[in-house]
């Protein structure tokens, strides 16, 4: 049976471990109240309310139970009735137990519980207020859609009504609002475009049909608690003052104070929202009057932002009822033991109370509301479509994934001996082979090579920080239900070593058997893996696939796309893979050139295009992590940490271009132009990774030179870690070393000092995202804050 300590450490909240009751030091003060009652020994006279000593068996001890409950009775009727609550006060406070022991016993727990009261309270008034406020957002979308859909119809109507009446002799009116191409303006007005068609009496029409729908939504939003400036005009039109088509018209002169404010995530909501904040720009310098835009798509997204925020709102509910029942049973299990030992009855009994009559022990309904609402609202009342949203299935494990790694391991290391012998027989590793097998075949299976180690590593990754509780799922923003787990990482890195060590056998096979166009295996390798990635069918990890394909796509158009963490983490791994890039460089040209048919090798190394591309290539991974950081400098209140995170890549991308000089001139001059480049931009990115990466060389943690909270026990293996990161970093020393090497010596040089880079950044990958947990649990931050759409304009 597990103990209840390990199954509550294993049971909390990780962002919120600080705000849990410390049942470990609740469980050692009551040890010293053992010990210090085991070498007091049996007192002469027992307590009232106590039974006895549990250390040790006497046959008197019968007689004394007794004699000390009619002791007990009669102390407790000879006693003053001021005395009679003894063990609690009219202000609550508990009593001070004779024991000094128990008196800290009891004060550590008050103060436990007065921890765990403020943290609900807090929690549960911010959540309350996250509700009020999507309530609040809920209702302006739904007028909003009912008054634009109502408009929408009686436009579709009066324009069937026009045709008919004037058989086709005008032009049709604009698209409705929730067509596919419809666009109206919240202040009343149509597109600028489909201003300047048609007639004046059509586009009177128009501006007379957009203050209506404006009026109405305007009015739907001051309903919902939403201010306007330029109260004054609305109030007159209100009273009735003037005409209707003047108070539209002067509705029209108000400023817009309302918007739908969705995000610019991607570079089309970016190129929007520019355009938006340009056309309100004009409109303050007195040009056509146009607001916030509020159209089919917009909407739509305004839906989905509130759908989510809904979605956050239940798990940070569901969070806040597994915090109360957690610490509920914490303080039921440590006051029975507390009892067991102290014999402390009355005082136990008075806590239990106190506990009982604490907020954060009361349940409440909130879920269950938010969740009635989702159903209502995004689920069309079918349970089984809210419950996949709000409580998604978690993976079931299986022992077949373990079996398959087992058998795919077991595979490649029978293949890769096979592979080794014949190879050695062939003589495809002496000097007397041929070189154009190492030419062509190093390159495609040491990018597989490559890919297979860095997935072996993520799945070392994923086993550390499941094993550490950090909260990977949640910081890298990944579905628990669709996330990766360490074993399949581990059947991913397999399953691609398995296949390419046996493409390699089979090449060799052919190879020796004298066939034709051996070298078009690796090209059909390529073609096979590529199919598997893009795969459109739900197999081989589609979501993770997908996941993957769209993290490149906002790394590769950096900074058009809003910089999440999964996206700046993997650009980091893509600086560790730029042997990777070059070896995909190579088999582009190569193959799609097709000169696999001569086996022209030289066209593909020798060429000045191939050469500036390999520049462009080594800098590119540098470059997406730059812009990424500029972008958040200017999304993030202009931190300045982020603009210093950039030079750091800067100096890198220098760093290259000095190394790929110093390759092309070996001259004393750019050697030493390289030590010192290659030098500061080492010193540069140590700096980072021990002190804004991984948060150490703190001369001011409790932990010499580390931080002050560690997530491993052992402090050694942080000290060993610095100094393996250090000195994976300075493998740039060999390229000024100018080793003479033949050509297998050489490439396994090559693939061995990039293997060591993937290494290191697995390595560091641990480590970033320990320091990133611990941050994000310092600020008890265990749900995602999603943006609400609807928000007034700040105007002047």
């Amino acid at each position: 049976m597990v103990k209840f300590s390990r199954e509550y450490e294993a049971s909390i909240i990780p962002e919120w471990k600080a705000v849990f009751v410390d049942y470990k030091c609740l469980k050692k003060l009551i040890k010293r109240i053992k010990i210090a009652r085991r070498d007091a020994g049996p007192p002469p006279l027992l307590a009232a309310g106590e039974t006895g000593s549990s250390y040790g068996f006497s046959v008197l001890d019968p007689v004394r139970s007794i004699a000390a409950r009619f002791a007990a009775h009669h102390a407790a009727a000879s006693s003053p009735e001021g005395e009679e609550e003894s063990l609690e006060s009219d202000s609550g406070e508990l009593v001070r137990s004779t024991d000094k022991h128990e008196q800290e016993f009891l004060e550590k727990a008050d103060e436990e519980l007065d921890k765990v009261n403020k943290f609900y309270a807090t929690q549960e008034a911010e959540l309350l207020a996250r509700g009020d406020a999507l309530i609040e957002q809920l209702r302006i979308l739904a007028d909003v859609k009912r008054i634009l859909a109502d408009h929408a119809a009686a436009s579709s109507r009066r324009g069937r009504g026009r045709a008919l009446g004037r058989a086709n002799s005008m032009p049709p009116p604009s698209p409705s609002v929730n067509g596919s191409s419809g666009r109206h303006l919240l202040s009343g007005l149509a597109s600028p475009q489909s201003m300047s068609d048609g007639s004046v009496e059509l586009q009177q029409a128009r501006v007379a049909e957009g203050a209506a729908v404006a009026e109405e939504v305007m009015a739907a939003l001051e309903r919902n608690g939403v201010s306007f400036v330029g109260g004054g005009l609305a109030k007159a039109k209100k009273d009735g003052s003037g005409k209707q088509l003047m108070g539209r018209a002067a509705l029209l002169q108000l400023p817009a104070t309302v918007r739908i404010d969705i995000p610019p995530t991607s570079p089309g909501r970016a190129a929007l929202k520019v355009w938006e904040e340009l056309v309100n720009v004009l409109r303050k310098d007195g040009a056509d009057p146009a607001a916030a835009f509020v159209h089919r798509k917009k909407l739509q997204h305004a839906e989905k932002n509130i759908r989510d925020a809904f979605l956050a709102l239940y798990r940070g509910l569901e969070l806040l009822k597994k915090f109360s029942s957690l610490n509920v049973k914490a303080f039921t299990k440590i006051l029975k033991k507390f009892v067991k030992v102290s014999e402390q009855h009355q005082a136990t009994d008075k806590f239990s109370e106190k506990v009982k009559r604490s907020p954060f022990s009361s349940s409440d309904k909130l879920a269950d509301e938010v969740e009635c609402i989702f159903l209502r609202h995004f689920a069309g009342n079918d349970r089984k479509v809210a419950m996949k949203y709000l409580k998604p299935q978690q993976p079931r494990n299986t022992h077949m994934i373990t079996f398959l790694v087992g058998l795919f391991t077991g595979t490649f290391v029978s293949l890769f001996i096979i592979y080794s012998v014949l190879a050695h027989v062939a003589g495809i590793f002496s000097s007397t082979g041929s070189p154009t097998y190492m030419d062509i075949v190093y390159h495609v299976f040491s990018m597989f090579a490559l890919i297979s180690l860095h997935v072996f590593l993520y799945g070392c990754n994923l086993f550390m920080w499941k094993s550490t509780r950090i909260n990977h799922n949640f910081i890298f923003d990944f579905s628990s239900s669709t996330a990766l787990t360490h074993r399949d990482a581990f059947l991913m890195s397999a399953s691609i070593m398995c296949t390419v060590v046996a493409a390699l056998v089979i090449n060799l096979f052919l190879r020796n058997a004298g066939a034709t166009y051996t070298d078009a295996l690796p090209g059909a390798l390529l073609v096979l893996s590529t199919g598997v990635l893009f795969c459109p069918f739900n197999i081989f990890y589609r979501s993770t696939r997908y996941c993957f394909m769209r993290v490149m796509r906002n790394i590769i158009f950096s900074p058009f796309y809003k910089v999440l963490m999964a996206d700046f983490f993997m650009a980091d791994q893509l600086t560790s893979q730029i042997p990777l890039l070059r070896h995909m460089e190579f088999a582009a040209c190569y193959f799609m050139a097709g000169t696999f048919r001569n086996q022209a090798y030289e066209t593909c190394t020798s060429s000045p295009q191939y050469t500036h591309l390999a520049y462009v290539i080594s800098f590119l991974p540098y470059y997406w992590r730059a812009m990424q950081c500029l972008r958040r400098y200017l999304e993030e209140g202009h931190d300045i940490n982020q603009l210093a995170n950039a030079g750091k890549y800067v100096s890198a991308m220098v760093a290259a271009a000095v190394r790929f000089k110093y390759a092309a001139t070996p001259t004393p001059l750019w050697m030493w132009m390289v030590v010192i480049s290659s030098s500061g931009a080492t010193i540069y990115q140590l700096y980072w990774d021990f002190v804004m990466d991984w948060g150490f060389l703190n001369p001011k943690s409790k932990n010499l030179w580390l931080r002050d909270q560690l997530i491993l026990k052992k402090k050694s293996i942080y000290y060993v870690s610095m100094m393996l990161n250090l000195a994976l970093r300075l493998a740039w020393a060999q390229s000024v070393m100018k080793l003479h090497l033949g050509r297998v010596e050489s490439r396994l040089l090559d693939f061995s000092l990039a293997s060591l880079e993937i290494i290191r950044r697995g390595h560091w990958n641990f480590y970033r995202l320990e320091h990133e947990h611990l941050n994000n649990a310092g600020k008890f931050r265990a749900v995602k804050t999603v943006p609400l759409p609807f928000r007034e304009l700040e105007t002047d």
